[in-house]
């Protein structure tokens, strides 16, 4: 492992390391249920989809682990399903094959992007207080997402948001376990997160919300959905859209995620950038180009990987641990899948708190720099999207060093990050 990994030099333990994969694992494992349930509103097969999901979900964080040497985990993600099924499907009236095609070129653009350094060019290109910021930002979405999925926050007309009824249900279940899992942290209990979510499913058994295992037990074929490609329409105005939106959102969700939890793990080179940024944007294009052929969409790296982080996940052996049980969920997918969402909102919200930190490195009396990296920090929760979040950090970057004369801080490279955002809001 040591060979492996390095982890002396990342200063960490194989005890930690496994830890800090559990507790990833524990906190995105949800994905194998909410990814199928959205996909199978496509028309897709429920089994197939999830057992796509498991899949790219390992081969994508093995990639991870073993060639970049990172604690981030991947999987479909959020938002970037959504639009595959409700958008291109039920909303333009495409077949899931044609989705699952545009997935499928997204996938190859991003292994040619990644070999030619581009989407490592444009990563690096984020203004240093604009990657703190995302750091930030990326904290207060991943605890919106928390408060969400125990309803302690609800969607309200009235005020966009609400208290939702935290007396009852998922919402007390994740306020006890907020209390002990930071009653944990305040013993500074090395894995706190990881107990909290355990001690906070078996208070859900009595109160009926954690439901005993059931169901079947193994691996659902992947028949329905492996490699159902519809090319007959990629020469088509709605595929250039598609691929189009595909691309953007996965890019910039991905970089943001990059950026965050490294800023967060403390393993940014001094420059910026992210130690072997190359190979770990060269796993989610892996890793959207399997699981396309295997029969689901997008997959990125997970914000989550932050819990994983802030338990002392550093090094690749954190991912391999998280890929390892996606491949043990297959065979034993009811035990993984009865722990609730209001267990792991506990450690969803605090990972928040831990994502903090790198506001008090961000010069808040330069405006030309507070300002992007404030604008990055809010748009994320605001917005619902961390690539949204960048967006406005760099723009405002951008607007704010011109405005002020000093243009020659703009790298070549911002600038033309720059002229993508602005294409895409004209485009889209």
């Amino acid at each position: 492992m040591e060979k492996l990994f390095k982890l002396k030099e990342h200063n960490t333990t194989v005890k930690t390391e496994l830890l800090a994969g559990l507790t990833t694992f524990l906190t995105m494992a949800y994905i194998l249920i909410v990814n199928p349930l959205i996909l199978s509103d496509a028309g897709m097969d429920f089994g197939a989809v999830f057992t796509a999901t498991a899949l790219s979900a390992a081969i994508a964080t093995l990639v991870m682990a073993f060639l970049a040497n990172l604690p981030f985990a991947l999987a479909p993600g959020m938002g970037l399903n959504a639009f595959f099924a409700y958008t291109v499907v039920l909303g333009m009236g495409y077949s899931w094959q044609f989705a699952l095609t545009a997935v499928f070129l997204e996938g190859i653009l991003f292994i040619v992007l990644t070999m030619l350094n581009i989407r490592e060019a444009i990563v690096n290109s984020i203004p240093l207080n604009v990657k703190r910021g995302i750091a930030v930002g990326i904290g207060l979405f991943i605890t919106l997402i928390g408060l969400n999925n125990a309803g302690i926050v609800e969607a309200y007309p009235a005020t966009l948001v609400t208290l939702g009824d935290v007396t009852s249900g998922g919402a007390l279940l994740a306020l006890i376990g907020l209390v002990i899992t930071g009653g944990l942290l305040a013993f500074k209990i090395r894995g706190a997160l990881l107990i909290g979510i355990a001690i906070t499913a078996v208070i859900g058994f009595p109160m009926g919300i954690t439901q005993a295992p059931s169901g079947s037990w193994a691996p659902p074929s992947l028949a329905p959905t492996f490699a159902q490609f519809d090319f007959s329409q990629v020469f088509t105005v709605d595929m250039v859209i598609v691929l189009f939106t595909f691309l953007f959102v996965d890019m910039f969700d991905t970089a943001g995620t990059l950026i965050g939890v490294a800023t967060k793990a403390g393993i940014l080179e001094k420059d910026g950038s992210i130690p072997k940024g190359k190979e770990a944007l060269f796993a989610d294009a892996v890793g959207t180009t399997v699981g396309a052929v295997l029969g689901t969409s997008t997959v990125t790296t997970y914000i989550e990987s932050a819990s994983g982080v802030a338990e002392g996940g550093r090094t690749g052996l954190t991912a391999l641990t998280t890929a390892v049980l996606f491949l043990l969920a297959l065979f034993v997918s009811p035990l993984f899948l009865m722990i609730p969402g209001a267990a792991t909102a506990p450690a969803l919200i605090l990972v928040g708190l831990f994502m903090m930190s790198p506001v008090k490195d961000i010069d808040l009396e330069e405006y030309t720099e507070a300002i992007p990296a404030f604008l990055a920090i809010i748009m994320m929760p605001f917005t619902f999207s961390i690539a949204d979040g960048i967006i406005f950090g760099v723009l405002a970057y951008v607007a704010l060093k011109l405005i002020s004369g000093r243009a020659k801080e703009i790298p070549i490279t911002t600038y033309i990050v720059a002229a993508i955002f602005i294409l895409k809001f004209v485009v889209t």
